[in-house]
This record gives C-alpha cells, structure tokens and sequence, in this order.
C-alpha cells in the first residue's frame, strides 16, 4: 500500500457540546474522541499525522504529545478549506497521497482507510472521496453523479432539491488528495459564500472542473456515519462502540 499522509481536523470548539471543552478532547469510552480516530489510522499504516488546532490548541497539542504527530495551527476559524490551508508547509515536502478526515469521527474504520488508499493506487486520481449510502441521509451532504453514475459535486442538505434529496450516497469529510492537487485546488479556493468560509468539499469539483479525475467510493461502514456534535451523540456513539467491542480505557 503506498504511503499516505493524514490531515485530521480538529480545530473546532463544538459549540453544541455545551462546554469549553475542545470537541475532540471528549471523552468516548474514557479516551478523548481524536485518540480513535488516530488510532485507526495508524492500524491503517499512516505514520505521517498532521492535526489541526485552533480553539484552545495547548489542550490538544498536550493529550497528543505522546502521539507522534504533528501540528498545523489554524487561528481563525474560516472553514474546513482553509483549515488544511494552515498545513501547507508541512505538505510542500513529498508527493504522498493526503488523507483528510474529521477529529470528531471515533469510529472511523481502519479498514475503510485502506480500501479507499487501494482504490486510489488502481488510476490516476486528484481525489477520491470515501462515502457511504444511508437509509436515512438527514442534514448529511449528498453525492451527486450524472446519469453516468461519475460524481459531479457534493451539495450540501440545506441547498438540495427535491431530487437530490432521495440520493441514500452522503460525503462524511473524508477525502484522499494526489498532494500536487491538492495543494493547486487550496490556492484557488475561494469563499464565495453566505459564510464567506473556504470550505473543502468544494475541492473536488474545482478539480473536475480543469479536468483532474475525480470521483467517489462507497467504502465507509454505516457505523462510520456517527460523527458527535452534540451530548446525545455522543451517547449514541458510546452505545454503538460497545456494541461492536470497543475496550473502554483503563
């Protein structure tokens, strides 16, 4: 399997979690959240870890000192675009695949993370986008294809038609970039939004756009659709980590 650098993002402070907690700093199963998701990626075979921090950064950068990875620091909360904008430097050396993924997904599969990595190694991909088809897509983003089942673009819930709201296909922010790709789509983003954000799921498109070769995979396992933004969830994803035979922490 070639070797991949991973970019976790967890600069957010999670304002539905009621707390100043840094979101990826709760506990699941007595662990902080990022651990998992971390630990999964190393099962998967990535040494190389970038994470980024922003809201209250000491705190992360602390619970991960024994971790092995390193630190992209985004100051100002301007989207998730712009967050693997602030890892730049640390991706100007190398030309490795980069994966990026959410801080706040614990169960993140390390098996999905090598399928997705096979599929990249079988074509010349810009980015493949790991996704996964779910019965009830809510709030999620969908996957929009053509009538040749080749993706087009991502759109977001809360901008899809009618139509596009019966695609089951949903993005779950986990993307696998060719580096030089990458690094061209970060330097033309724009942020031409009612948010004024740069935001990473307009990548793909803007790299389908020039004609890079682009498209989605359903890899992911419809427990890794459980990402926490609030309490509850977090409850949920506890619940389902049991189930599936997660070891609490010590």
């Amino acid at each position: 399997m070639i070797e991949t650098t991973a970019v976790v993002l967890a600069a957010g402070k999670g304002t539905r979690m009621k707390s100043e907690l840094p979101k990826v700093l709760f506990p699941v199963l007595g662990r902080a959240m990022i651990h998992w998701v971390i630990d999964a990626l190393q099962r998967a075979g990535i040494q190389k870890i970038i994470v980024v921090v922003g809201y209250r950064a000491e705190l992360v950068q602390q619970e991960l000192a024994e971790r092995g990875v390193e630190f992209a620091f985004q100051t100002e909360q301007l989207g998730t675009g712009h967050a693997v904008q602030m890892c730049r430097p640390l991706l100007l050396e190398g030309n490795s695949p980069v994966l990026v993924v959410a801080g706040d997904s614990p169960m993140i599969q390390s098996s999905s993370v090598v399928e997705l990595i096979t599929e990249f190694e079988k074509a010349p991909w810009s980015c493949l986008l790991g996704t996964l088809v779910k019965d009830n897509p809510h709030g999620l983003g969908r996957i929009v294809r053509d009538p040749q089942n080749q993706f087009l673009r991502i759109v977001e819930h809360k901008d899809a038609t009618a139509e596009e709201l019966l695609v089951k296909e949903v993005n779950m922010s986990t993307y696998l970039f060719d580096r030089a790709s990458l690094l061209w789509a970060l330097e033309n983003l724009g942020n031409n939004n009612s948010q004024a954000e740069y935001y990473l799921t307009d990548c793909p498109e803007l790299l389908l756009a020039t004609g890079k070769k682009v498209d989605a995979r359903p890899v992911l396992k419809s427990c890794e659709s459980l990402s926490i933004n609030t309490i509850d969830e977090l409850a949920m994803v506890e619940s389902k980590m049991r189930e599936m035979g997660y070891q609490c922490a010590n």
